[in-house]
């Protein structure tokens, strides 16, 4: 017989390996190559390399990775999910690895073996992974292996931001510009790889014990496993490095296929070659760019009519004008002649040095330059302006906004719109009457620049134009979607594998870059919103397919000016012409002094304050000196002169607040008489901390607070932030705690605090990560806290309740033995220091705007949260803004000040955020004041706020201004925007500042439209809401519910705020696409959605419907709220008694049958039978409640259904690996917004089970006791909740009788038990979102035998970051067996990505079920590790 090997093929998103392996495991053959994205070509040129070595052999195999499935398809091999394939060969070598450490091409990996295998992937953005660090290494013009060689020569590193590859890119290009040296810019990349993966996966759980470090990146470049060990701290002797890492995944495989049945390798390979292209589905397509030749002629013709003149330089006489323009990756220039014509211009990369650039520029252009010829004028703009200004002595700088403008007016006086994609950012001004109104920047994600078009080219072996040009001719470009440019690459990969042609994908791809401009950057709702005039630039439309996309998906034409790369450059040109006349002396430097020109850059830490700016000192040889990188300008001084100058005279309150805040006396270790309390300077600390101060104070405690400005989170901080897309103010929680630890206080005090003081909006709540985190602290630092020995204490209290705070705070001091007097007092101490700060806040506000009214200066509202006083989370963009001569002010001061509410379209429920809506108003009333509102990314309340925000400065003619800020933050694009803002109010002339009343017009839905009006509701689940909407019709409303689909995704995109939950944007979505089909008559139709009234956002998806209605032109249809607590009211619905009864009815039998149904359905005997049984009685369920049952009907029915389902034939097999669903209410229900968890847990050989809907509504009826027992609430609200309690589980009695005699099916548990069950693990004070229902909710699950959990929630989730994510660390060491997955749902969530991660899921439940065959290796593994 012929011999055997074992071969195995990983087939990754960026290489192919194959590698076989005798039957001692010994590794006979091993090969590693990119696949250039034809991957069926170069797997089988490998395939053939070994079927030479190996000829005659037989061979078991498998393939792995992401990009293997159509392959296995194709080969009809067994597929591997590749972590399993990678665990297995970890495993087999190297017994004794804790966690798996793996970057692949585009995706990341941290797989724990201990205690549980636990396996995360990179879910959402690809920072920091193989391909991102290719991308970087392009930048400093190396390979990836030139980078390493770069990094070992490194002297420090510079932070980068990893979230985004381009941002990064952004970071680095100003590094670049700054002069920082390429060795160390290489290190600082491999530094941002390990913080990007280890605090976009650790998520809450450390790194412990032996690592192994697999994959490309990993065994390719040992500086970067350096930084991962420097960072974590790993002994030598626990770092694991096998010689072949980046086969591992292929070499699993091979291990994995061992026991399989062989083959015969000529055979199967000569089979395989004959084998078709196996189609994995038909891509989606869009229409192509040009439908022929003509038509292409056509459009050629009409846009080189817009160009601008030239003429030659060597016949040129008189005045000239040059124009530079400075981009962040190349430089431009512009020479003009008095008739405007252009004699010159440049346009080159500046390869990272703006100013060599620009010297290359002026030498060249004084060698061409005829005598007779005089420049009188020089300009610079862009990102390099100020160091070349400096350097080459310029007359004029401006910002790049104002230069592009000006360009653009030049060819089209009436432009309304000016687009510009660059290589890596994105800009968008509108102009409204001569000036500019708004402008846009891409700030979070830069999918869709142009550097992104390029690099793909690149990866392709094709230059741009090359593949810009297949573009036009392709007949189906290839939908791509829009969303992370390295997620992008899947995609493409995805459609390459269905045989795609390159040309429709690059056709595809010009389409994305587009939509991404259009829908994410510029948030568009309607192309009719850019205006008819839209002019465009930036390099990347040089490429004609960019440019017909945006035509296609815009419906209209644009205008592209020849020199539309040029654009900057002939701005600032045309600037320097209007200012410098003809006869001007021109203060540019001479050639002689050009020549003579040289200088030197040192790079500093400014130590000013604790932003320690990078700052950049360049000296010329003339003994001047710049410096560029500061912030404000103390650092020029400091750094120019050694001696520290002043803080800006200007007015700057947040530097106001944080001194009369924080710095207040604490008694002296003698006066503290009960020890010392730590209080961290954290979310809400920032509004109440000088009431904990003044309490403790009075107590006889001394306060000891966590250090000043933390900025970065050290290693052992960031490994306990369970939620990787929080807001990076809760994720400097877990720093300042550390820190605070580490003073040893006697105790650490951290409330819990979920209201605000009331301050006349409809509810006082806090966000609900600043009112819970503390919990999130409190589970996931507990490693932190014992190391030090501290205690943190996180009561929830009602701090602006006296009576209520008192009779808790007795209870928490009780053990203390601190009488409830001394507490009384200390109360009172705090109470009258609160009062004090914000008495002199507001004296200070008025003072600020006495003297800016004096002054004639610029007022900046900085409209925040207090927290965003922290200068490590504004990056001291107040100190920005007075270098550029504006006086800052606070939205919280202006609140006081004056300010109303003025009439607003959204449920005003949170007390930091109505100050915003107060601020707003006043700003509008008063001309010498601007509004720029801080936006933390991430933050989910946002998307409602910053929306109603712009609607009242917009709806008075007024500028809006948001900044993102994040842990990173591009400063040169916050100074651009200031900037522009500067120049733009400067063109606004005095206007009048009478505010017109903001009207939001709501239809009114009466009495007599009920009999005759079809009301539209979205569906949340498909088992309960037939039943729903039978419950709604049994009582005399005309209610259709809607079955969402995908297309309502896309709709909900384009008429919500993006950032909005994603149950916001499907419902609506559904909601929009039904009233624009045609299918109903708009007149006689109104729409209904449910308000919580609680306080996550879900009560706001009533204004985000009124604002899509408005928008839509459709907002005479009326919207009915369905709550009960009386919001929106509509005199022609009433939440009846009879209604509520048949609902509860409808959603008792909704429970009942998804309990049955996910029970059987995996195990039934004929296929589809559990399916019919439920639709059967479904139907039969609807009719009875339609015609109004009797009790005793009900109870019958629910004992009938019960019965049946437990008759139904199942097959006989043990019991699957059961999985629990929970998550939010509407992607745990509905399987479009949860990509069908359910069934994809049953086909992936599991059995789903998750709570009923009714535990929703019991968890909301028991929270008015917790608050009349532990905070403010009220008896009334309490009985209540006790009326609705006993009612809704009187209804559900006849379920849980029908399940107690049932064989199938368990019984419920009640919701006293859940709650007292969840206690343990936090407080039922929790009530936002699913709150401490959720937590329950897992250990409901977990004690109902399922083995795993999966946690769903919509991105940005907040109370899902606290109950949900954060309380997994928790129940991990309580249930150490259990799996926990948490996935967000959101509208680019990548499906294969979930997928992968339920598949890991469901193997690490099944592995565990059949152990035993491991030891076969055992024998072998000493031999194996000498041979490898």
């Amino acid at each position: 017989m012929k011999p055997v090997i074992h071969v195995g093929i990983d087939v990754g998103s960026t290489t192919v390996k194959v590698v076989a392996l005798s039957p001692y495991m010994k590794l006979l053959f091993g090969r590693y190559q990119r696949h250039m994205s034809d991957i069926r070509k170069a797997t089988m040129s490998l395939l053939k390399e070994l079927a030479k070595e190996f000829s005659g052999y037989r061979i078991t195999a498998s393939i792995s990775g992401s990009g293997g499935m159509g392959l296995a398809k194709l080969m009809g091999l067994p597929f591997c999910q590749e972590i399993l394939a990678e665990t297995k060969a970890v495993k087999t070598f190297h017994p004794e690895t804790d966690v798996i450490i793996e970057l692949g091409g585009e995706d990341e990996k941290i797989t724990y073996l201990r205690n549980g295998v636990d396996q995360r992937m990179n879910g959402a953005c690809a920072g920091g992974t193989g391909a991102f660090i290719d991308r970087m290494a392009s930048l400093l013009s190396v390979d990836a292996a030139g980078m390493g060689k770069l990094a070992e020569k490194a002297k420090q590193v510079y932070p980068i931001a990893s979230r985004c590859g381009v941002f990064a890119k952004t970071d680095i290009q100003a590094l670049l510009n700054e002069g920082t040296s390429h060795e160390d810019i290489a290190l600082s990349v491999f530094q941002s790889v390990v913080n990007q993966t280890i605090s976009g996966l650790t998520c809450g759980r450390p790194i412990h014990g032996k690592v192994a470090f697999l994959g490309g990146p990993l065994t390719f470049q040992p500086m970067l496993r350096k930084r991962f060990q420097e960072t974590l701290h790993i002994a030598d002797e626990d770092m694991i490095v096998p010689n072949h890492g980046e086969l591992y995944v292929a070499i699993g495989a091979a291990v994995s296929a061992m026991h399989d049945k062989p083959m015969d390798l000529e055979n199967w390979l000569s089979k395989v070659e004959q084998e078709k292209e196996v189609d994995l589905g038909v891509a989606k397509t869009l229409p192509p760019l040009f439908a022929n030749e003509e038509e292409y002629q056509a459009f050629q013709e009409r846009h080189s009519k817009f160009h601008a003149p030239r003429g030659d330089i060597s016949k040129a006489q008189g005045p000239v004008w040059l124009g530079i323009d400075a981009g962040s990756t190349t430089i431009k220039a512009v020479l003009l002649d008095k008739d405007n014509r252009i004699l010159y211009e440049y346009y080159d990369s500046n390869k990272g040095t703006p100013l060599a650039g620009a010297r290359k520029i002026l030498s060249d252009l004084y060698e061409k330059l005829p005598d007779g010829v005089t420049i009188c004028g020089a300009g610079v703009t862009g990102y390099g302006e100020e160091l070349i200004k400096r350097a080459l002595e310029t007359d004029v700088g401006e910002v790049e906004t104002m230069a592009h403008y000006r360009g653009a007016k030049h060819f089209l006086p009436d432009v309304t719109t000016i687009l510009d994609i660059g290589g890596q950012d994105m800009k968008c001004c509108r102009i409204k009457d001569g000036a500019v109104d708004d402008i846009l920047l891409n700030e979070a994600c830069s999918s869709g620049c142009g550097s992104f078009l390029d690099t793909f080219a690149q990866s392709l072996g094709l230059d741009i134009k090359t593949f810009a040009k297949m573009a036009l001719s392709a007949k189906h470009p290839v939908d791509l979607g829009s969303r992370c440019t390295v997620f992008m690459n899947s995609r493409v990969r995805e459609a390459q594998k269905n045989g795609v042609s390159v040309a429709d994908i690059s056709a595809g791809l010009s389409y994305s870059v587009i939509k991404n401009a259009l829908y994410k950057v510029i948030r568009l709702r309607k192309a009719s919103d850019l205006g008819n005039k839209v002019v465009v630039q930036g390099g990347t439309f040089y490429n004609d397919a960019v440019l017909r996309a945006l035509e296609k998906l815009l419906g209209c034409q644009v205008i592209r000016p020849d020199v539309a790369g040029l654009m900057g450059a002939y701005g600032i040109a045309l600037i320097t012409r209007d200012k410098c006349p003809e006869g001007h002396v021109s203060t540019l430097v001479t050639p002689e002094k050009l020549k003579a020109l040289s200088y030197t850059n040192e790079m500093k830490r400014c130590p000013g304050c604790g932003n320690h700016c990078m700052i950049t000192l360049t000296r010329f040889n003339d003994g001047r000196a710049f410096v560029s990188g500061n912030r404000c300008e103390r650092g020029a001084a400091l750094m120019l002169t050694g001696k520290s100058a002043p803080h800006s005279t200007l007015p700057n309150i947040y530097r106001w607040k944080y001194d009369q805040i924080w710095h207040r006396r604490p008694l002296s270790p003698k006066q503290a008489v009960r020890g010392t309390v730590g209080i961290p300077r954290v979310l809400n600390m920032y509004e109440d901390f000088p009431y904990w101060h003044a309490f403790f104070g009075k107590l006889g405690y001394r306060v000891v607070t966590s250090s000043e400005q933390l900025r970065e989170i050290p290693t052992e901080a960031m490994e306990t932030i369970p939620s990787y897309s929080e807001c990076f103010p809760a994720k400097l929680a877990h720093a300042h705690v550390a820190d605070l630890a580490k003073h040893h206080p006697d105790f650490i005090w951290y409330p819990c605090i979920d209201k605000g003081p009331n301050e006349g909006s409809t509810n006082s709540y806090n966000c609900p990560m600043v009112a819970s985190y503390p919990e999130n602290i409190e589970a996931n630092m507990d490693e932190v806290l014992s190391k030090y020995n501290v205690k943190l204490l996180h009561p929830f209290l009602p701090l602006h309740a006296p009576k209520a705070l008192h009779r808790e705070l007795k209870k928490v001091f009780h053990t203390m033995g601190i009488s409830g007097s001394e507490i009384q007092s200390a109360m009172y101490a705090g109470q009258a220091a609160e009062r004090e700060y914000k008495k002199s806040l507001y004296t200070e506000t008025k003072r600020i705007l006495e003297e800016i009214k004096e002054k004639h200066l610029i007022g900046i509202v900085l409209a925040g949260r207090p927290y965003h006083v922290d200068p490590a989370v504004n990056h001291s963009i107040p100190d920005l803004m007075n270098q550029l001569g504006m006086a800052v002010l606070s939205e919280d001061g202006i609140a006081m000040v004056g300010g109303e509410f003025p009439s607003l379209r959204v449920m005003n429920q949170w007390t930091w955020h109505s100050r915003l809506y107060k601020a707003a108003d006043y700003v509008t009333r008063h001309n010498h004041l601007e509004l720029v509102e801080l936006n933390s990314f991430g933050c989910g309340l946002d998307a409602v706020v910053t929306d109603q925000v712009q609607e009242i400065m917009t709806k008075r003619n007024r500028l809006y201004t948001c900044l993102k800020i994040d842990q990173s933050l591009n400063l040169g694009a916050v100074r651009i925007r200031l900037r522009s803002l500067k120049a733009a109010i400067q063109e606004r002339l005095e206007e009048n500042t009478k505010a017109e009343p903001i009207q939001y017009p709501k239809a009114q839905f009466t009495e007599d439209m009920k009999s005759d009006f079809t009301i539209l509701a979205p569906e949340m689940s498909p088992i309960h809401f037939p039943l729903v909407e039978a419950a709604a019709r049994s009582v005399g409303y005309h209610v259709k519910v809607l079955p969402p689909i995908h297309e309502d995704i896309d709709k909900g995109l384009s008429c919500v705020n993006n950032d909005a939950c994603y149950p916001a944007i499907i419902t609506i979505g559904s909601l929009m696409r039904a009233l624009e089909s045609g299918q109903y008559d708009l007149n006689k139709v109104a729409v209904m959605l449910s308000q919580t009234g609680g306080m996550c956002r879900a009560s706001n998806y009533i204004g985000f419907l009124h604002k899509a209605l408005d928008e839509a032109g459709l907002s005479q249809i009326p919207v009915i709220s369905l709550n009960t607590h009386g919001f929106e009211p509509q005199p022609g619905f009433h939440f009846s008694l009879k209604l509520g009864i048949r609902l509860i009815q409808a959603v008792v039998y909704g429970d009942a049958l998804q309990q049955c149904l996910y029970r059987t359905r995996p195990y039934e005997k004929v296929p589809g039978s559990a399916e019919s049984l439920y639709k059967n009685w479904q139907k039969k369920c609807c009719e009875s409640i339609l015609h109004g049952e009797s009790m005793h009907q009900y109870r019958k029915n629910m004992a009938s259904l019960v019965k049946d389902f437990d008759r139904l034939p199942l097959n006989d097999m043990p019991r699957r690996p059961r999985i629990g669903i929970v998550g939010e209410i509407y992607v745990k229900f509905s399987p479009i917004a949860s990509n069908d968890i359910v069934r994809a847990i049953e086909a992936n050989g599991g059995e789903a089970e998750t709570s009923g809907m009714l535990d929703f509504f019991l968890y909301g009826s028991l929270d008015a006791h917790f608050q009349r027992t532990h905070m403010d609430g009220t008896m009334k609200d309490d009985l209540k909740g006790l009326f609705s309690r006993y009612l809704l589980e009187w209804y559900r009695k006849p379920l849980e009788k029908a399940l107690k005699n049932s064989k199938r099916f368990h019984e419920i548990t009640s919701i006293e038990k859940l709650a007292k069950r969840a206690s343990q693990y936090l407080s039922l004070g929790n009530r936002a979102g699913e709150g401490w229902f959720l937590t329950a909710d897992m250990i409901d699950l977990l004690y109902h035998e399922c083995r795993g959990v999966v946690c769903l929630q919509p991105f940005a989730c907040l109370p899902n970051h606290i109950t949900g994510e954060g309380m997994v660390h928790k129940l991990h060491s309580a249930y150490p067996e259990a799996v926990f997955l948490a996935l967000d749902c959101d509208a680019s969530a990548s499906e294969v990505n979930q997928a992968n991660r339920l598949k890991l899921m469901m193997n690490a439940l099944t592995e565990k079920q059949d152990v035993p065959q491991e030891n076969y290796f055992h024998g072998t593994t000493h031999a194996i590790h000498v041979k490898l």
